[in-house]
């Protein structure tokens, strides 16, 4: 593929959205709880399945999912495989190694298994209150 078929290949947005959400462990009705109360999982999976996502809606979604909105908007997994493809062969199997690792710290990790606690937390909060609001209704009734 040539540099200007590359230029020309439309980067899927919504899919990137799905994957990054799903890396992060994070389900639809969790991103649509972040999101806003004009929110619910069927218009996250609306959002997915959207080529071209709004740049306003897609800086609030790579705020939530703590990745750089360029991600979203540029990253072509097709691109990626090729990039890597090209890189490993089987005569040189020392394009494998990594010299320089990078290790995600452990203060990151306890920070993103908090965060996933108390969203899960205020989730249980908002069943909570509905279920009350709902006991209320039949105790009306």
């Amino acid at each position: 593929m040539s540099d200007t078929d590359m230029q020309n290949k439309k980067i899927h947005q919504g899919r990137n959205i799905k994957r990054f959400r799903e890396m992060m462990g994070i389900k639809q009705e969790a991103m649509a709880f972040e999101l806003g109360e004009e929110w619910n999982q069927k218009k996250v999976s609306l959002l997915e399945q959207k080529e071209t996502v709004e740049s306003d809606i897609v800086k609030l979604v790579a705020r939530i999912l703590k990745v750089p909105a360029e991600a979203i908007e540029n990253f072509d997994e097709e691109q990626a495989v090729n990039v890597i493809a090209s890189t490993i062969n089987n005569h040189d199997q020392s394009a494998v190694i990594q010299y320089n690792p990078t290790f995600f710290p452990v203060e990151k990790l306890i920070q993103l298994h908090e965060e996933k606690i108390m969203l899960y937390e205020r989730m249980l909060k908002e069943k909570e209150e509905m279920m009350a609001r709902l006991e209320n209704l039949f105790e009306k009734k």
